[in-house]
């Protein structure tokens, strides 16, 4: 499966040997990478510890704030770097969305008109345009402020995790929103002012899981938003497999 990776602190801290141990677990996950820091984005269709590009990024990466990286199974989509997370892009405010998804959309048909302007063709990217599509129309006449952009991201993890695997970690500059509905999925580890998200435990410190099919959201390393306790554990079963799965939509 995909592995996800994402931090938010109070103050700049040297994350790369946390890094260094993520993208080792490319080993497993050997269809492309993707890192953004500092309102940069770097993706490759290769695998990650095999990437000179990447090395030469984390040697020289200076002390951050705020981070997000992915490393690649492919399940749907073509193996190339428009289907390498993160997806990033704009509301109609201007503020800045980034997301990491790791898992599969079976139960889709609210994303079909992301088929049409996806610039990949994976489903984490159709779930993306939806969400902006969704913050755009919530904010024709105001902008949202923070809480009440956590309860449109709440909303919309919450209609869409039945029958979905939906880990995700986003981010829009202010916020890092995170969720699972996996278990045993995603971990956190604090840091001196901050706070680690990984798919697997990066080191033998005191790693502790994420809230189970319930969205929070994080700031300045410190958690401040609770969403709702849907219940919607994803488990791997042929019954979540419709004729809409088999069309990817």
């Amino acid at each position: 499966m995909c592995e996800l990776f994402g931090f938010c602190a109070a103050r700049h801290e040297d994350i790369r040997g946390q890094l260094r141990e993520f993208f080792s677990h490319s080993r497993d996950n050997p269809h492309g990478f993707g890192l953004m820091c500092e309102g940069k984005l770097y993706r490759e269709a290769a695998r990650a510890d095999m990437s000179g590009t990447l090395s030469t990024i984390i040697d020289t990466l200076p002390p951050q704030k705020a981070m997000l990286a992915h490393i690649r199974f492919a399940t749907v989509g073509s193996v190339k770097v428009e289907n390498c997370h993160p997806f990033v892009g704009r509301d109609i405010t201007g503020r800045e969305w980034t997301l990491i998804h790791n898992g599969t959309i079976y139960s889709g048909s609210r994303l079909v008109n992301g088929v049409y302007r996806q610039k990949g063709d994976t489903d984490s990217e159709r779930l993306f345009i939806y969400m902006i599509d969704k913050l755009n129309k919530a904010q024709q006449n105001a902008d949202l402020c923070a809480k009440e952009r956590f309860e449109l991201i709440d909303r919309i993890v919450v209609s869409l995790s039945p029958r979905n695997k939906l880990n995700l970690i986003i981010y829009d500059g202010e916020l890092m929103y995170v969720h699972k509905n996996m278990r045993d999925t995603l971990s956190l580890r604090r840091t001196d002012s901050g706070v680690v998200f990984a798919t697997k435990p990066l080191d033998d410190g005191a790693w502790e899981d994420v809230p189970l099919s319930q969205l929070v959201a994080y700031k300045n390393g410190e958690h401040i938003l609770t969403g709702l306790a849907h219940g919607a554990v994803f488990e791997p079963a042929l019954s979540h497999i419709t004729v809409n799965d088999a069309m990817n939509i």
